[in-house]
């Protein structure tokens, strides 16, 4: 049975690292939002999975995936249960644990890029807070972007394993994260990826490395890689990096 896959239909977003999992596993899957109505698919039928149920399970938002019966909710809550089923996380639990922790620092780091472009409110527009949003993007350029980058660089210097990989001696989902990451920080800032990326060589040969394996190179290739936006997470505001 297919794994079914609930997010926004037009934007990478937070979904995007629940995908790349799925597409480097070769997973057999359905991202249902992008299906035709007529297919069962589309935004309504993602809504409609947001509501209270019988079982009182419910996510909050998107994304989430369904396995047969089980609905699992947030991004990496999603990749926890799929690193050992997909083969992308270690078997012991003091790995599948540490790999769990890298994937809610991504979170953190996410979380953080948004605010970039949406310092107030998420419900206000970026142009009704581009002021705050300039202020935010510098120290987010200046003190915490740097402070995430160095921090998985030593992380993957620390692998005791050194295959060049964030957890072990094995590609896990958090590498695949970390891939995300730094295409979407190169979207969004540019500027500021060119001056610091020489600064963490591991994290950048770490990228190449996983646009080069076959089912993401392809993946990437693909319609089914959305590209990025200004309605999604990691957003290029040209004016924010001057």
């Amino acid at each position: 049975m297919a794994y079914e896959l609930y997010y926004w239909p037009e934007i990478q977003g937070r979904g995007e690292f629940v995908r790349l999992a799925l597409e480097e596993a070769g997973a057999d899957y359905v991202d249902v939002a992008r299906l035709p109505a007529r297919q069962g698919g589309g935004t309504a039928a993602m809504m409609r999975l947001l509501e209270p149920g019988e079982s009182g399970r419910f996510s909050f938002a998107p994304p989430f995936l369904k396995d047969g019966e089980l609905l699992i909710g947030q991004t990496a809550n999603i990749l926890l249960y799929l690193g050992g089923r997909l083969g992308l996380a270690p078997r012991d639990e003091a790995g599948r644990l540490w790999t769990h922790q890298l994937q809610l620092t991504v979170a953190d780091l996410v979380a953080e890029a948004h605010d970039t472009h949406h310092p107030l409110s998420v419900n206000l527009y970026y142009e009704e807070q581009k002021k705050e949003a300039k202020k935010r993007t510098k120290d987010f350029i200046d003190s915490r972007m740097p402070k995430f980058l160095d921090y998985f660089e030593q992380v993957n210097a620390s692998n005791p394993r050194r295959g060049g990989f964030m957890v072990g001696a094995r590609l896990s989902y958090a590498d695949l994260s970390i891939f995300q990451v730094i295409e979407g920080l190169r979207y969004a800032f540019p500027r500021a990826m060119r001056r610091l990326e020489p600064d963490y060589p591991r994290l950048t040969d770490l990228h190449g490395r996983v646009r080069e394996r076959p089912n993401i190179s392809a993946y990437l290739a693909s319609k089914r890689r959305l590209p990025f936006s200004e309605a999604g997470i990691f957003r290029h505001y040209p004016e924010l990096e001057r």
